[in-house]
């Protein structure tokens, strides 16, 4: 699965987008043209301006590749591969949903359909899910080719980084996605989430006026089921920890809103687990997992699904400036390299990769942005290495940004989808570039909720199923004294991942996992969860090739601990 098109990122990192940009991008008389790799073809159509003529540096329509349709006809791209390949090309959401079988079909089947774009495909089925999946996609691809007729003016495939759309400064998001800004008036989801975020948040800080404070940074995930939707997971927060790596796994490295969230999602899901290895009948059905009968794996039921709120744009790419426009005279290519990269965070600052100021904080304790984080969970799944011995990758479904100061999506776009477009026939099986849909929506956080400065580094996470909130340091990675709940004198907080590979092992022990149990590390039962590794090495190199920079990982001191 090596790439043999670029470098590693300092240094040799093959063609960068600023030299993207220049190529394709119209120079204004007496601007010398610049040296473009020659490794790097046309770049996609999105970077069309309207300011410039048609003979602008080899920008112009293009028809389906027909190379990727001629691959899949001649069997050389899994029918799955080809329907999401044809996705990142045509921009359009593609879903693959179980669902049941249709007629009277003797014996036991499951059962799929593609969702394109909010419509329903042809049912396919198989006797396991890999077999349903497919017959799915190659009835939906029957039906979507013979649509897409050579006149079609639509982008060509990408053979270097994806392009960074040019925005119009009077354009919205809905000019750009019109189907999508459709979706968001019609989807009830849109609402519902920030009301139900709203009220939870509202019912933690009644009982714990004191901390309300620590609301001014906030993201939950919430379950959609055929009951309604539900907060299940909540975190706040806005900083990482000054301290160095715990070789002990007892200090929250990163409190940022989203990861103290999907850390709270994690115990949520463990609970869940625990129900449903129970070997009782009754708390089992109370599980919202079901269980693949050839793989063993567990999966999200049919019925429900997943989602992410935010109160603010997450740090790092997705924070790129809306009305960016890429063209000589209004920014630099270095820029253009800093927006678009990955980030780093350190004690809350944000910086470039290739930032040299990052350079000067490399002897501390860093961690990846938030979007960079998210544009992770997107492709490996939000369960994590360890609770990926049980699950299948599982993806949220929309991602909703109630930010008042924001007017449009475009940045995370960029960050969760198009810089990993492409990647998913490199990864191993069940893992996939699942493209959420991305929108804004009310916000579900009242006015005056800032941080005082007695609580300026403090945040909070609950999860479904906790008598109380837990109040965290984020400098200091540990549980405060003040705080409703408290695991010990050590005040280690119950995200850290000795508190993770605590439940891990309760699980693999109600699971019967023998295998695991042997483990004699955090690290260890890491390591063996090998197709998630897998996918995290293709992914990390891919977007090193692809020239966003390296994934800054932390010291390995830090996951070298057991119980």
């Amino acid at each position: 699965m090596a790439w043999t098109r670029g470098g590693s990122f300092r240094g040799s990192r093959g063609a960068s987008f600023a030299q993207i940009l220049k190529k394709n991008i119209c120079a204004p008389p007496g601007l010398a043209v610049a040296y473009v790799s020659p490794a790097v073809s046309e770049v996609n159509n999105n970077l069309f301006d309207p300011a410039c003529n048609t003979n602008c540096g080899g920008i112009r329509s293009k028809s389906i590749p027909q190379e990727l349709i001629d691959r899949y006809k001649r069997g050389e791209t899994h029918a799955v591969s080809a329907l999401y390949q044809l996705s990142q090309v045509l921009q359009f959401q593609v879903e693959l949903k179980e669902t049941v079988t249709t007629g009277n079909i003797p014996g036991f089947y499951f059962a799929f359909c593609v969702v394109i774009d909010g419509v329903k495909y042809k049912t396919g089925m198989g006797i396991n899910k890999k077999e349903a999946r497919a017959s799915a996609a190659q009835l939906a691809l029957e039906d979507l080719l013979p649509t897409l007729d050579g006149d079609s003016l639509l982008p060509e495939a990408l053979d270097g980084p994806p392009p960074l759309p040019v925005k119009e400064s009077q354009s919205t998001g809905s000019e750009i996605h019109p189907r999508r800004a459709i979706y968001e008036r019609q989807n009830p989801i849109n609402e519902y989430v920030p009301q139900a975020v709203r009220e939870l948040l509202s019912k933690l800080m009644d009982s714990y006026p004191e901390f309300s404070a620590c609301r001014s940074t906030v993201a939950a995930f919430i379950t959609q089921s055929p009951s309604g939707c539900e907060v299940v997971a909540i975190g706040t927060g806005n900083y990482n920890t000054k301290e160095s790596a715990s070789p002990n796994g007892r200090v929250l490295h990163d409190s940022h809103a989203v990861v103290t969230a999907r850390r709270s999602l994690m115990r949520y899901l463990y609970r869940h687990l625990l129900l449903f290895f129970s070997k009782n009948r009754s708390l089992e059905e109370k599980s919202m997992f079901q269980q693949d009968k050839n793989t063993k794996l567990l999966s999200l039921k049919s019925n429900i699904t997943l989602h992410l709120y935010m109160n603010q744009m997450p740090k790092g790419a997705a924070q790129i400036p809306s009305n960016l426009r890429l063209n000589p005279l209004s920014i630099s290519a270095w820029e253009v390299n800093n927006q678009i990269s990955l980030h780093v965070t350190v004690e809350g600052k944000v910086f470039s990769v290739f930032s040299p100021t990052f350079d000067q904080a490399a002897s501390r304790v860093v961690s990846m942005s938030a979007s960079d984080k998210i544009t992770q969970w997107q492709v490996l799944g939000f369960q994590g290495a360890l609770l990926s011995h049980f699950t299948e990758p599982i993806y949220v479904s929309s991602i909703l940004v109630g930010d008042v100061s924001c007017c449009d999506v475009r940045g995370m776009e960029i960050a969760v989808n198009q810089r990993v477009d492409g990647i998913t026939p490199r990864l191993p099986m069940y893992y996939c570039v699942y493209r959420p849909h991305i929108s804004l929506v009310p916000t579900a956080c009242p006015e005056g909720c800032a941080n005082t400065n007695a609580q300026w580094s403090h945040g909070i996470n609950w999860s479904q199923g906790d008598v109380s909130l837990e109040v965290v340091d984020g400098l200091e990675g540990k549980t405060v004294e003040a705080s409703p709940f408290k695991s010990g004198p050590a005040l280690a907080s119950r995200l850290c991942k000795a508190a993770m590979l605590s439940r891990f092992n309760l699980v693999a022990k109600e699971a019967s996992r023998r295998d695991l149990l042997a483990t004699v590390s955090y690290r260890e039962a890491k390591m063996m969860a090998k197709p998630y590794q897998e996918a995290k090495s293709v992914l990390r190199s891919y977007l090193a090739q692809q020239g966003y920079g390296s994934w800054v990982a932390k010291p390995p001191v830090s996951d070298h601990f057991s119980m």
